[in-house]
Parts: C-alpha cells; sequence; structure tokens
C-alpha cells in the first residue's frame, strides 16, 4: 500500500475486529455488525431498552428523577422534547458560537506563540468550556474542573456482557473504584452550580433540571452524562480529525479553502470512519424482529444487544466501495446521515451532534489556517468509559 492510500484509511485500528460476521448470536447476546440491523435495532420505541452506559448497574427504582440517558418510552420522549432546544442547530449557533469563535481564537493564538502544543490537552480544554456552558458547570475554574473530568472518565465503565459473565458484585466492586472522582466532581464543580442556579436560574440543563424538580443525586448523574458526552467524546474527535488532516496533505488543503458545507462533509466523514463511542448497547424488553438483507432474526425477551458501531460505520452494503477509506460525499442511502452511526439512532441519539462539528469546526479552521506538523505519532488507546478509542500525546508544531 502506497503512503497516500495509507494515509487515507482508518487509524483507530482494532486488533480482532476485522471479518467478523454480520449478526451473532449465543448464550442471549446478540452481536451486530450490519448498519441495516444496527439501525432497527436503535429504532425500537419499546421493545428494546438502554443497556449502556452504566444504566444496569444502577438498581431499579433508587432514584426519584431517573437520569434522561436511562429512560425509555414515553418519559424518556417527554424529557427529551424538553432538553432538545439547548442543542437544536439555531440554538448552538445564536447561543454558544461566540464562545466558541473567542475561546478557539485565544488557544491557536498561544499555540502559536509557545510554537508546539499537546492538542488532546487543548481540545480538552476547549470542548470543557463550550460543555459547560451548555450545562451549566460554569461556577468553578476550567481547568481544575477538566483534569477532574478526565480522572472520572479514567474509570472501568460498566459493560452489560462482562457483568453476566463476572457476576454483579464483582462488577459493582469495579464501579465503586470511581467514587472519588466522582466526588470531587461533585463538591468543586457541580455543587456550586446548583447553589447559583437555585438563586438565579438561567438558560442552561441544570437550571432545567431543577426547574423539573431534579434531585441532586440525578442532577450529578446528568452532569456527567452531558460531561462525557461534550467533553470527552469531543476531545477525542478534534484530535482525530486533526490526525487525519495533518497525514493527508490533500484532505487539509482541500479542508482549508473549503466553505462551512465542504468542511461538515469532511468531519462527516471523519465522525463515520472513526466513530468516538464504539458500541452501544440495548435490552429486549419483549420479543422483536430485526432483519439483515433478506435475512430475519428473532430477538427474545431479555437478550442483550450488543450494536458494533465500528463495523457498521464500515459497511459496504451501507457505504459503498472503500469503507475504511475517508470518502467524504459519499451516496448513502435515504435515511442515513453522511456519519452513519456515528450519533447514535432513534429515541437515544445524540442530540448533540450540531454542537459537535460546529465547535469541532471552529476549533480545526483556526489551527489549519497556520502551518501545522505533527511532532511524534500519538498514542492510541482503548477507552472503556466511552467504547471507544483515546488519542494522547497529540504533539504538534503550530506556526
Amino acid at each position: 500500500m502506497s503512503a497516500e492510500a495509507a494515509a487515507c484509511r482508518r487509524i483507530s485500528v482494532k486488533p480482532g475486529e476485522a471479518d467478523a460476521p454480520r449478526v451473532e448470536h449465543a448464550d442471549g447476546v446478540w452481536r451486530i455488525r450490519s448498519t441495516e440491523a444496527v439501525r432497527q435495532i436503535l429504532r425500537e420505541r419499546d421493545a428494546a431498552n438502554q443497556a449502556g452506559f452504566n444504566s444496569e448497574a444502577i438498581p431499579e427504582g433508587s432514584m426519584a428523577n431517573e437520569p434522561i440517558l436511562f429512560m425509555d418510552g414515553e418519559p424518556h420522549r417527554q424529557q427529551r422534547s424538553k432538553i432538545a432546544r439547548y442543542f437544536a442547530p439555531k440554538t448552538v449557533a445564536d447561543r454558544y458560537r461566540d464562545l466558541m469563535e473567542s475561546r478557539a481564537d485565544e488557544l491557536v493564538a498561544t499555540m502559536v506563540a509557545d510554537g508546539h502544543a499537546n492538542l488532546d490537552d487543548v481540545s480538552l480544554r476547549y470542548s470543557t468550556e463550550v460543555a459547560a456552558k451548555v450545562i451549566g458547570l460554569t461556577d468553578s475554574k476550567m481547568g481544575p474542573m477538566s483534569r477532574r473530568l478526565e480522572r472520572l472518565f479514567d474509570q472501568p465503565a460498566y459493560d452489560p456482557a462482562r457483568a453476566e459473565q463476572e457476576g454483579r458484585l464483582r462488577s459493582t466492586i469495579r464501579q465503586l473504584r470511581g467514587s472519588l472522582p466522582m466526588a470531587w466532581f461533585w463538591l468543586w464543580d457541580v455543587r456550586p452550580a446548583i447553589r447559583e442556579r437555585r438563586r438565579e436560574p438561567q438558560a442552561d440543563v441544570i437550571s432545567h433540571l431543577l426547574k423539573e424538580g431534579y434531585n441532586v443525586p440525578a442532577i450529578l448523574i446528568e452532569c456527567v452524562t452531558y460531561g462525557a458526552a461534550g467533553m470527552a467524546t469531543t476531545r477525542e474527535f478534534i484530535s482525530m480529525a486533526a490526525l487525519h488532516l495533518l497525514r493527508n496533505d490533500a484532505l487539509r488543503e482541500r479542508f482549508t479553502v473549503a466553505g462551512e458545507k465542504e468542511r461538515y462533509a469532511i468531519l462527516h466523514e471523519i465522525l463515520r470512519l472513526e466513530p468516538i463511542v464504539g458500541h452501544l448497547y440495548r435490552r429486549a424488553e419483549e420479543g422483536f424482529t430485526f432483519t439483515d438483507g433478506e435475512e430475519t432474526y428473532a430477538v427474545m425477551p431479555g437478550d442483550l444487544l450488543d450494536l458494533f458501531i465500528r463495523q457498521a460505520n464500515a459497511d459496504p452494503v451501507t457505504v459503498g466501495d472503500a469503507p475504511l477509506d475517508v470518502c467524504p460525499g459519499r451516496d448513502l442511502p435515504r435515511g442515513i446521515g453522511p456519519e452513519v452511526m456515528s450519533f447514535g439512532d432513534g429515541a437515544h441519539k445524540c442530540p448533540g451532534n450540531a454542537l459537535a462539528i460546529q465547535e469541532s469546526d471552529i476549533l480545526l479552521t483556526r489551527l489549519f489556517a497556520h502551518p501545522v506538523r505533527l511532532e511524534r505519532d500519538p498514542d492510541l488507546h482503548w477507552d472503556d468509559i466511552i467504547a471507544g478509542y483515546a488519542l494522547r500525546n497529540v504533539r504538534i508544531a503550530v506556526g
């Protein structure tokens, strides 16, 4: 393979993921790698419920206010409709663009002045400040909060398939190891924000939750949820998108002269190829069927469905030729977005897609207005909390 061809391919290659079956079923666990099947399961309105992101680690009925990520059915639909306004594209552009632009200008100016930077640290600081504004975590210092969140996210996630193998007790003990970072996040970041918004409500998620009567534990979990979605995942995507642009001269040149629509197409294609969240999980609450091509499969109540987003995003039946290459502007089936399943689908589709793409575009356009080169190959890790990759030590020279 030529160096040019290698530069266009998926960077986050995970050992053992190639050539696996599109659909597998064993011992009550389904492993789904087909775009068609993943999309159908995510769009099951009531037959398949959330089973990822630690949802099954929380005892049923232990919380007076269930976090929105763990909700299903009509309660989820009602709460989702209320919260959606904070992430609508017009809201993102009107309310947060000035913040994104000013912080991106400041951060890039600092990188240029210094001559080099660790991009994953910069992207964490940037995404933390943007997400904090949306959530309402603006009553503590951003630098220390980003470090607290990094420690909080550097904990083993609850894996339903693993829990079934090792038993609930051992799984629960493993989860308790993350209690101290959670306590610090509550003490220094969430508690001050709640106190301030009780005194003076604002246009943010915490103020909305207080208005809805959410109690403190539920607000804390919502802050962690939106923190992971808005900070950890956006951080990874900015670093990965920059890495693709640095390794592909033609793509970088195209990005730097393109208009917003074309830049978004490039970013969506990189996100398709390098989805931040690698797996989504659902638990069948009742029997249903799904199809893949001409095959029909029957799911039984209680079955666990492990949805492989990385493989679904590279399904040649959906995305066409060269599924592991960066090819913006692919001809995709009706109803499939350019990022394919990277933001999920159905009731739990990530509401922050417009926010993530806009803030990534704003920082990257300012960064690549300057000469940028990679000083070293970054370290690629696999992160349990998002069931995906983590890029660290993305060292760049700027200017």
